[in-house]
């Protein structure tokens, strides 16, 4: 099976040459990355909470589409932790953004603005069971979040959930995680993927607006260096095992997993987690400091130096068509 780019489900819904999402990473993800992705004949999405205040995000938003006619996405958190989620909604839908990607919540009330603005909504699921709920509420796509995801990572390997996702769903199925080359993604749309959304090989490109330390990390680290903790929102994340995780650790001690169980302090004590560990990879993402919290999957692997965002991609294209 040879199937080209253009012909994937992705690339059909978005006009898209190249079916992939740069996809929204927490403090990386930036206005140049977005609209370097466009130009490259793919598309990328910004997660809202990059930035600290609605207006920013609108501004955002208005310098893209000044920038560029192609298709990009907002990433929205749609769970209590997110104190912005009303405000960036009714953003993403004022100023008509392609679609958006929901975590960490259920979509249901993204899915009914956003609809009525036109947005699409493809929603971040682990599991058939999710999948099915997000697409009886009317969501456009769902992205099938796998083990081999760089930051919330699913429990299920690609091989166990994109079958069982493809078997139940009705809509496209866009997989994140276990994807660092172009010829993974090939193989991945031949799996049965309708398209692939890819982040940490881009976190090394000229464009992220990380600190240099980050972007060297990324080359100098592999595969076997990348941890799951459960430290910095919570909720299971990858990270890069620097010396100062495995001094602090990747589990929540006691308290915190007390905390964490109690039906009362439980929505308080995961937003103030959440943003605690927020806090914590912001500092490390943009200076220097031992204190280094670095989020990336195990794709790494593939990053050998620091490139332009343009050049990722059409490496990722020769890489497919030789495949």
């Amino acid at each position: 099976m040879n199937v080209k780019p253009n012909e994937v489900a992705l690339s059909k819904m978005l006009n898209i040459e190249f079916p992939v999402i740069v996809a929204p990473m927490f403090l990386v993800s930036n206005v140049e990355m977005i609209i370097a992705s466009i130009k490259s004949g793919a598309t990328g999405a910004i997660p809202a909470l990059n930035y600290r205040t609605v207006d920013e995000l609108r501004a955002a938003i208005k310098e893209i589409k000044a920038e560029t006619d192609g298709p990009f996405g907002i990433n929205l958190i749609v769970n209590k932790s997110n104190f912005l989620y009303k405000e960036q909604l009714k953003i993403c839908c004022e100023e008509k953004v392609d679609y958006i990607i929901t975590s960490l919540g259920s979509p249901k009330e993204t899915i009914i603005e956003a609809h009525k603005a036109g947005v699409k909504v493809f929603c971040d699921v682990v599991n058939a069971e999710y999948a099915l709920k997000v697409e009886a509420l009317g969501a456009d796509a769902v992205i099938a979040v796998n083990k081999e995801a760089g930051g919330h990572a699913g429990p299920m390997s690609f091989k166990e959930l994109l079958p069982e996702l493809k078997k139940v769903c009705k809509i496209p199925v866009i997989s994140a995680g276990g994807v660092g080359n172009g010829k993974e993604i090939k193989e991945m749309i031949e799996y049965g993927a309708d398209g692939i959304s890819m982040g940490s090989v881009f976190i090394a490109s000229e464009e992220a607006g990380v600190s240099d330390d980050y972007k060297q990390a990324c080359v100098d680290y592999g595969a076997d260096d990348i941890v799951m903790t459960t430290k910095l929102s919570g909720t299971p994340c990858t990270v890069i095992n620097t010396e100062y995780v495995q001094k602090v650790g990747t589990q929540q001690n006691w308290f915190e997993r007390l905390l964490n169980k109690n039906k009362r302090l439980k929505k308080w004590f995961k937003a103030f987690t959440f943003f605690k560990g927020m806090k914590r990879l912001q500092k490390a993402a943009f200076s220097s400091t031992y204190k280094t919290v670095w989020c990336a999957g195990p794709s790494i692997e593939h990053v050998k130096s620091v490139r332009p965002l343009s050049l990722i991609i059409e490496e990722l294209k020769l890489q497919y068509e030789e495949g």
